[in-house]
């Protein structure tokens, strides 16, 4: 029988913990590596508050040979129980010195390469947000498309608990994180595929499942579309939709690697903390075999 040490490691990936529930809480403290040499990616929605994305991500990189973690909407809300008041991007800086202390990797490293199997690939963890441009059916702008959302009863909280700070709104925010994370991506050597890691997914198709169509506002940006062709993408993570599954859109595979929360998990079949590997990779490579999705 192989032991943990002598098994080959692999890239998991998990998201949306929300550890505020305490059944959420409960799966995190059962997960465990199969190898000493296995990687986690936490694509973001770990906790609304610092202490509990300190415990969480404090737990998983003391069993993880290295963790990965992307912010959501939900770490970056300034959250009336947290004790932690800051707004924005001074917010953004205290989770990454946080992370920094644990020893769990940010969008602001150095991307690490991942030479297990199914490597080498560049794991890239992004920071990215969304700037509404994802509009529901016959709304042209933002405005449009809030008002739409609103008479349907569909706001998400970040309107509310996510602050821009010092950005003068939220898409500036995200356009400037797209213009400096795609610079960096470029960077990269050709001969590497890349692993992104984000909270959102790269491109819209996704979200074309939602049971409430409006909410893909909050869900990403369109000066993203092409980045899964532009950056030599073998696999996205990402999670915040609540719905996981794999798609394929144009030759690339898309994970959505959430937990989401307990009234939703507690409907799907199999463990609700089973992490997600994405190296090496588990999906036939055939394109018969593969849901394509070219919307």
């Amino acid at each position: 029988m192989t032991s943990r040490a002598d098994a080959p490691g692999k890239l998991w990936a998990i998201s949306d913990l929300h550890i505020g529930y305490e059944e959420n809480r409960a799966l995190v403290e059962r997960m465990r590596p199969e190898s000493d040499d296995d990687w986690l990616l936490v694509a973001g929605d770990v906790a609304e508050t610092v202490a509990d994305i300190r415990w969480a991500l404090g737990r998983l990189a003391d069993r993880f040979r290295r963790v990965v973690w992307v912010p959501g909407n939900h770490e970056l809300w300034t959250h009336p129980k947290d004790e932690v008041d800051l707004r924005g991007v001074a917010r953004y800086e205290h989770l990454v010195a946080m992370c920094r202390e644990l020893g769990v990797t940010t969008p602001e490293d150095p991307y690490p390469v991942w030479e297990g199997a199914g490597g080498p690939a560049v794991v890239a963890p992004l920071f990215l947000l969304y700037d509404y441009s994802f509009l529901p059916a016959g709304s042209a702008t933002k405005a449009e498309g809030l008002q739409y959302a609103r008479g349907t009863g569909v706001v998400c909280s970040d309107e509310y608990l996510l602050h821009p700070d010092p950005y003068p709104s939220r898409e500036a925010w995200c356009r400037a994180r797209v213009e400096e994370t795609g610079r960096r991506l470029a960077e990269i050597p050709a001969d590497l595929p890349t692993i992104p890691v984000n909270h959102y997914p790269l491109h819209r198709h996704p979200t074309e499942i939602l049971w409430y169509p409006e909410f893909a506002m909050w869900c990403g940006t369109t000066l993203t579309a092409d980045w899964h062709r532009r950056f030599r993408v073998d696999t996205m993570v990402y999670g915040h939709l609540h719905i996981p599954r794999t798609t394929w859109h144009e030759g690339v595979r898309f994970e959505e690697v959430s937990v989401g929360y307990p009234r939703e998990w507690r409907k799907r079949p199999g463990d609700p903390g089973r992490l997600r590997r994405i190296l090496p990779s588990a999906q036939a490579s055939t394109a018969a075999s593969r849901q394509e999705v070219t919307r």
